[in-house]
C-alpha cells in the first residue's frame, strides 16, 4: 500500500500518496489545473505556492511542481500576484540609475528586511540583486537575477512594494541590448536569415516527419 500523507488545500482536508508533489496531489485529490500550472517542470513560475506545516509557524514558499507534500502540510496556491509593471520602449531608456528612478522608483525604499529573498522560490539573493539596480548596476543586477522565473513570491512578502521580477527584467533587458558583448556569429546568422540564406533548407525542414526531425537534431554537428 502507498504511504500517505494528510494534507490541506485551501483549507481542506485530503489523504495523498507521499511521492506525489504538490502539484501532483492537487490533481490526486479531483482538482483541474486550468491555470498556475504552466510547464509542470519549474521554469515558469506560473505555480507559485504558499504553505506552513501544522505546528510550526514559518510560512514557506515553493513552486508546487518541484516540491513534494509533507504531513500536516497547509496548502494554498499563488498563480498571479500583480506587479508593478511599466511600459517603456526599450530603444529609447537611459542606461543609468535614472532609469531606475524614473520607472520603478520603489526600488529606494528598499528597507533591507531581505524576505524577498528568504520567499524566493529559486535561492536567489533579491535584495542583492535589487542593491544592484539601485545603484545601476544593470550587469550586476543581470547576473544575479538570470534565474528568476518572475513567480512574484518576492514581492508578496515585501513591505515596500518592489516589483522585483520587473525590475531584474529591465536590467537584464539593459544589459542584453546595451552592455553584454555582442556576438558576431550571431549577428552573421541573424543577416544570413534576413537575406534568405536559409529558405531552401527550411522549406526542406518542413516536409519531414516528426521522426526525421528528430533523428536530424539527435545527430546533429555541434559546435564547439
Amino acid at each position: 500500500m502507498e504511504n500517505k500523507v494528510n494534507i490541506f488545500l485551501f483549507g481542506k482536508k485530503y489523504e495523498v500518496p507521499s511521492n506525489l508533489t504538490i502539484m501532483g496531489a492537487m490533481e490526486y485529490a479531483g482538482y483541474q489545473l486550468v491555470r498556475g500550472c504552466g510547464c509542470r517542470n519549474g521554469f515558469c513560475g506560473a505555480c507559485a505556492t504558499i504553505y506552513r506545516i501544522a505546528g510550526k509557524r514559518e510560512l514557506n514558499t515553493c513552486l508546487a511542481c518541484q516540491t513534494k507534500v509533507e504531513e500536516g502540510m497547509y496548502i494554498a496556491t499563488l498563480p498571479f500576484f500583480p506587479l508593478v509593471k511599466q511600459v517603456y520602449d526599450i530603444e529609447k531608456i537611459p542606461t543609468t540609475e535614472t532609469v531606475m528612478m524614473q520607472l520603478y522608483p520603489e526600488i529606494y525604499s528598499c528597507v533591507g528586511c531581505n524576505a524577498c529573498t528568504k520567499a524566493c522560490t529559486q535561492g536567489l539573493n533579491v535584495m542583492q540583486y535589487i542593491a544592484y539596480a539601485q545603484r545601476g548596476d544593470f550587469e550586476g543586477c543581470a547576473e544575479e537575477s538570470f534565474d528568476c522565473v518572475m513567480c512574484g513570491v518576492c514581492s508578496s512578502r515585501c513591505p515596500a512594494g518592489i516589483s522585483h521580477p520587473q525590475v531584474a527584467l529591465l536590467a537584464r533587458r539593459i544589459n542584453g541590448k546595451y552592455l553584454a558583448p555582442k556576438s558576431a556569429h550571431l549577428q552573421e546568422r541573424v543577416q544570413e536569415i534576413k537575406d534568405g540564406t536559409f529558405e531552401e533548407l527550411l522549406e526542406a525542414l518542413m516536409q519531414k516527419s516528426i521522426d526525421e526531425m528528430k533523428e536530424l537534431y539527435n545527430n546533429r554537428e555541434i559546435e564547439k
